[in-house]
């Protein structure tokens, strides 16, 4: 085949594009002959007279179209050479005329056609593309209708600027919603969290009510334990401190405690008054025993609290201070002004919570007693500063017995550095997590325990009772003096002492009673109360189980009908 396109096929001229098959392919054929141009007018003539040559046909223009493959390219072996006919004679020398060749020029494609408009940012809808024969005629006739093929609607598959804009737009649409969707989901899960949390946080809560028996009407175990240890066995260390006071004199006693069964720790003061027994058998007071040098002052505690003491702690004013200072100072909750003294060189110290206290201030404080003040509120102040320093005291036993060394203090034989650290740190660790209380032991007139503090601190506290006295310590007997005779008093309390009994004084009764009466509460003891009865020279019918009015292993209310022999 011939290629049209081809500038050396002399044929080329005459092979044009008419149109494209069913399949999209282009059509090929032969030109229509172009008229013959006629012979130019002779010179002369007006302008009017020049013949009026016929214009060319036009042909339609078609659309380009991108075409899947080339066209094919024709090519003719045997070129043929075109024929003109001569021009019509003219008024010019023909003789000088040459035979004109014409020159085989390549064909002239046709312009191509001007870019179509943008369409609208809209896409329209494409239509359903026609199946593929021959065009279809109007019915009005042929010509009336428009043939349309396929392949005139290929511009709806190219991507353009408006196109790509549309579909970044429903991508963002799209991205947006999925966006919104994801947030709402979010949303959702937060909302049933926080509804799982609360739920965990309500039973958590209502169960660790329940568990220390903190709910109405609902005993938990941990009341329940609670109760068992309380009403049981537990264990306790206690030391006593004796807290000197080398510039102006006097000293406050108090015992730690740390309850290993229960987790608690506590301070309990101890007035001067308190009567304790000496190992003579006589009576003294607790300060006459601790400026005596107090010795024998534990056991006399033991005998009349019925605990078990581990140890003594002498603290002078000078190692309280160096051990305020060692610590980083205290803050305490002061409840009076302490004036400066110059002649005993101690600061003043501001009324307030939270007061910042150096060591000289601690001393000042906790030995501080204003005038017509009772003993139990300068106990009070003790108290304070030695819950403000366990409070600073580090928690790990070897730091603790560190910072006990380093005071300097000769402390006593049975209590050394490493046990005293130790306690320490314990009960600190209790005054820290708020599991501590201080009181103070109240003390009749005469030296003796009230009832009050018979229960509350001597029992609950320390668990002072006839059973926590030392092991191969003399039983203890307390007396009670209902008579209102101080003779008939001596007379029982000589004979008990004479009888190897150690003496608990219980103080006078607030009334009297008419027949004397021996009490005792476990049963192991009641052939000791027997024994106790005998001494006395009363009836065994005198002695009883009850609720002993003293700590002790047996009680005495001498009542009137006691007669000393």
């Amino acid at each position: 085949m011939n290629d049209p396109q081809d500038p050396y096929d002399p044929y080329a001229a005459q092979q044009q594009l008419i149109g494209y098959d069913p399949y999209g392919r282009p059509v090929y054929g032969q030109a229509a002959a172009r008229p013959e141009p006629p012979a130019p007018p002779p010179y002369g003539l007006p302008h009017e007279q020049y013949p009026q040559y016929e214009q060319y046909p036009q042909y339609p223009q078609y659309p380009q179209y991108e075409q899947p493959y080339p066209p094919p390219q024709q090519y003719d072996a045997h070129p043929q050479q075109q024929e003109y006919p001569q021009a019509p004679a003219s008024g010019y020398d023909t003789q000088q005329a040459q035979q004109w060749i014409p020159q085989q020029t390549a064909p002239q494609q046709p312009p191509a056609p001007a870019p179509a408009p943008a369409p609208p940012a809209q896409v329209p809808e494409p239509r359903r593309a026609a199946p593929a024969g021959p065009p279809s005629e109007s019915p009005d006739g042929p010509g009336a209708g428009r043939d349309y093929r396929t392949e005139q609607f290929a511009f709806l598959d190219r991507p353009d600027e408006d196109s790509e804009d549309v579909i970044d737009w429903l991508a963002f649409t799209e991205s947006r919603t999925e966006r919104r969707e994801e947030a709402r989901r979010r949303g959702r899960n937060r909302g049933v969290a926080l509804v799982v949390v609360l739920a965990l946080f309500t039973v958590g809560g209502l169960g660790y009510l329940w568990y220390a028996g903190k709910l109405p009407f609902l005993d938990g175990p941990g009341q329940q334990q609670g109760a068992a240890a309380a009403t049981g066995a537990q264990k306790r260390d206690m030391i006593v401190v004796h807290l000197h006071n080398t510039k102006r004199g006097g000293s406050s006693t108090a015992l730690l405690v740390d309850n290993v069964t229960t987790a608690r720790g506590a301070t309990v003061l101890i007035p001067n008054t308190l009567g304790v027994p000496k190992q003579d058998g006589t009576g003294t007071s607790l300060g006459k025993s601790v400026e005596e040098g107090g010795l024998g002052t534990r056991e006399s505690l033991d005998t009349v609290l019925g605990t078990r003491i581990g140890g003594t702690w002498r603290l002078d004013t000078p190692f309280l201070e160096r051990l305020v200072e060692l610590i980083g100072g205290i803050e305490v909750d002061t409840d009076a002004a302490v004036p400066a003294d110059e002649q005993a060189r101690t600061p003043a110290v501001a009324q307030g919570p939270r007061q910042s206290l150096t060591g000289a201030m601690a001393v000042a404080y906790a030995t501080h007693r204003g005038q017509g003040e009772p003993e139990a509120r300068q106990l009070e102040r003790t108290g304070r500063v030695l819950y403000a320093v366990l409070r600073k005291v580090p928690g790990d036993p070897k730091a603790a017995a560190t910072t006990v060394e380093s005071m300097g203090q000769i402390l006593d034989p049975g209590l050394d550095a490493q046990n005293l650290g130790g306690l320490l740190s314990r009960i600190g660790e209790h005054a820290k997590a708020a599991a501590y209380r201080t009181e103070v032991l109240a003390v009749k007139p005469d030296g003796s325990l009230t009832d009050e503090a018979n229960r509350k601190v001597v029992k609950e506290i320390l668990g002072g009772s006839f059973t926590a006295a030392q092991p191969g310590a003399v039983p203890r007997v307390g007396l009670k003096d209902a008579t209102g005779s101080e003779k008939a008093q001596v007379a029982a309390k000589a004979a008990l002492l004479n009888g190897g009994y150690g003496f608990v004084d219980g103080g006078k009764a607030d009334g009297t009673a008419a027949t004397t009466r021996i009490t005792y509460q476990d049963d192991a003891q009641r052939d000791r109360a027997i024994d106790v009865a005998k001494t006395l020279g009363l009836p065994e019918t005198a002695v009883k189980k009850a609720e002993n009015a003293v700590n002790a292993d047996v009680v005495v209310l001498l009542g009137k009908d006691y007669n000393p022999s």
